[in-house]
């Protein structure tokens, strides 16, 4: 914990801050010191462990849609915080073909409004912008996406995330390179399971409230693979990511993916066969949608993370399964106690 004083007492904000990955972020900082500045949309789960957990960490919450550009300016520029971690998203693929106009303006739009606001900050400030891995082109290449290669999404969801970081790169070239109060990066995670993720449409969430109900799950894409990694790898990534950038100069402006190595990938029937060891009565059928379509192969190449950061996953893939199979098993088993 010593390591990551430079987060004691420092404001940090973080958009999205109610969504999943946002509430472990909170959590995780809160117990490094920093004060927490949160910006979302109001929490469609109050009953949420994880919500119950936030309630006891003294949170600043502004409750501002991502596209209300002037709330969002004033939250920033009064509260001046030391580092912006931008998370909030429309972040479902499903949802992005049912609503693409919203998805690309909350995508696009609402992260064009933070990159806007950084022209203006005066005060030293770290900025980590996360997007997706599935902003790459996807060819499905088995050797896995390196920061290099072409960002083209197809879909709504892939495609605005495509061209936020075509935002970002053109931003930070244009108006925010020669500015040596604000340092920042770009984070591309993998596909992140773990407790706490109640979003629709997405493979462990959809499960465990099938079978938590004794009810069988539909699977969409059984031999699709992911780079799939627990919640708590992904926040280490970026909490490491924005301390190394503080301090070193050369990371400024570089993107990073955050992922699982690439020695084997792992479908999503293998997934279900593994939350089978951790959960009783776990039924499935396979139904593929024909509303939009999924790729089958999508890997990451971390290398650079490793090299740079000193970044990698700790956890192997039976863990990751494991500690979130427990956790929704906690869950449900301790619903009706929660106040």
């Amino acid at each position: 914990m010593n390591k990551y004083k430079i987060f004691k007492n420092k404001k940090i904000i973080i958009t999205g801050h109610n969504g999943f990955k946002g509430s472990w972020l909170c959590i995780w900082l809160s117990l490094l010191g920093a004060k927490i500045i949160g910006i979302s949309l109001k929490d469609k789960n109050p009953k949420n462990h994880l919500n119950l957990v936030k309630k006891k960490i003294n949170i600043k919450n502004f409750y501002i849609d991502l596209k209300e550009t002037k709330k969002i300016e004033k939250v920033i520029l009064k509260e001046k915080p030391d580092f912006i971690f931008h998370l909030a998203a429309q972040s479902l693929v499903s949802i992005s073909y049912e609503n693409p106009k919203e998805t690309w303006e909350t995508n696009l739009l609402g992260t064009l409004n933070i990159l806007e606001i950084l022209k203006d900050i005066e005060r030293n400030t770290v900025v980590v912008i996360i997007t997706s891995d599935k902003a790459y082109k996807n060819v499905e290449k088995k050797k896995g996406y390196k920061e290099t290669d072409v960002l083209a999404g197809i879909d709504p969801y892939s495609a605005s995330k495509s061209s936020t970081e075509i935002a970002i790169k053109s931003y930070f070239d244009c108006f925010l390179k020669n500015k040596k109060n604000i340092k920042l990066g770009v984070a591309r995670a993998g596909n992140v399971i773990g407790g706490g993720d109640w979003s629709k449409n997405r493979l462990i969430p959809d499960c465990v409230r099938s079978w938590s109900k004794n009810k069988t799950a539909k699977i969409r894409n059984p031999h699709s693979t992911r780079p799939w990694q627990h919640v708590l790898e992904s926040v280490w990534a970026y909490i490491l990511f924005a301390s190394k950038l503080k301090s070193i100069k050369k990371l400024n402006g570089q993107a990073f993916n955050f992922g699982p190595n690439n020695r084997k990938n792992y479908s999503v029937i293998e997934l279900l066969v593994s939350m089978k060891k951790n959960w009783n009565n776990v039924k499935y059928l396979i139904k593929k949608s024909k509303k939009f379509k999924e790729s089958n192969l999508l890997k990451l190449n971390c290398n650079k993370a490793k090299k740079h950061l000193g970044w990698e996953n700790i956890l192997k893939f039976d863990e990751n399964i494991k500690l979130t199979a427990e956790w929704y098993q906690f869950f449900y088993s301790n619903k009706n106690k929660i106040k």
